[in-house]
């Protein structure tokens, strides 16, 4: 979904795992065992309804932020993202190669999700209510909900979260469901990432739910919910090594290692002298994001 969106009662919420955020309003009729259903309870959704509901094919989303119900969806179309087929412009992999942003992996998962439920200029409403984030930060403690940061240092050298993406894993599959960029190409070098892990560490599905032209143009497949379905069911088992490890092998040295584990500490972005040194990791010839677009590229 990495989608913002606004909802009205004749429409299914429907989005796509894109970059900013925007409407999602589609023409499907509501499907989720023949209706869109609402759950009444305040309490966050238990981890176990949503492992259920993903490996089902459908997902929650919230009528408004301060909305306390949930809408459970159930696409007729997927769209995924073959890993082995990712498009990258020329511009997106010069920019991944120059190690422009310092990328790690579920070192501030609740600063993304939160940062993809604020408002924007075009789209003031969310689909992430707060009821919705204590749902998915449980998930990420269970170990089944993982994000992927971008940062930048700022004017005095203090490393600034200024995109990422966040989804939900379960077996070997990756469902997307938001991102954001506070400058350009950050939520884009993170998709980038995520396939390059999600290939090394056995992944076999990256689910972004509804078609874009956006991700149609980075390579993405649409599918039929039922093949989508088939997909996950052949998805089964557990890859051979998580996101986390994925990225420790391509960041290598213990700059970079040392400096996402300096926020993860902080836990609010304060794990500045940290992260600032892992920033200067980019100067390596084998720098992270050149092990990166090689890998990507080798069968892409």
């Amino acid at each position: 979904m990495l989608y913002q969106l606004s909802y009205t009662p004749a429409a299914l919420w429907s989005g796509a795992f894109i970059e900013g955020g925007g409407d999602r309003q589609s023409s499907l009729p509501p499907v989720l065992c023949g209706a869109t259903m609402h759950a009444p309870q305040r309490p966050p959704i238990p981890v176990e309804t949503l492992l259920l509901a993903y490996r089902s094919g459908i997902f929650p989303m919230a009528d408004t932020r301060e909305d306390t119900e949930v809408f459970w969806v159930e696409p007729r179309e997927r769209a995924a993202i073959p890993l082995n087929y990712l498009r990258m412009s020329k511009s997106l992999r010069k920019v991944i190669r120059a190690d422009r942003f310092t990328v790690t992996v579920d070192r501030a998962f609740e600063q993304v999700i939160r940062a993809c439920a604020q408002p924007r200029a075009d789209h003031p409403e969310t689909w992430i209510s707060e009821r919705i984030v204590q749902s998915y930060l449980g998930l990420h403690r269970a170990g089944h909900a993982h994000s992927v940061e971008c940062w930048l240092e700022d004017g005095e050298g203090a490393p600034q979260l200024v995109g990422g993406l966040y989804g939900v894993s379960f077996d070997r599959v990756f469902c997307g469901e938001s991102m954001f960029s506070r400058v350009p190409d950050a939520s884009k070098v993170a998709l980038a990432w995520l396939v390059a892990l999600m290939r090394d560490a056995g992944f076999a599905l990256l689910d972004c739910q509804f078609m874009t032209d956006h991700l149609r143009s980075m390579g993405a497949v649409e599918l039929a919910q039922a093949d989508y379905r088939k997909l996950v069911e052949d998805a089964g088992g557990q890859p051979h090594a998580s996101l986390g490890m994925a990225w420790r092998g391509f960041t290598g040295g213990a700059a970079y290692a040392s400096g996402a584990g300096a926020v993860e500490a902080a836990g609010d972005g304060r794990g500045a002298a940290g992260l600032a040194a892992g920033l200067s990791a980019a100067a390596d010839p084998s720098s992270p994001g050149k092990r990166i677009v090689q890998s990507l590229t080798q069968t892409s």
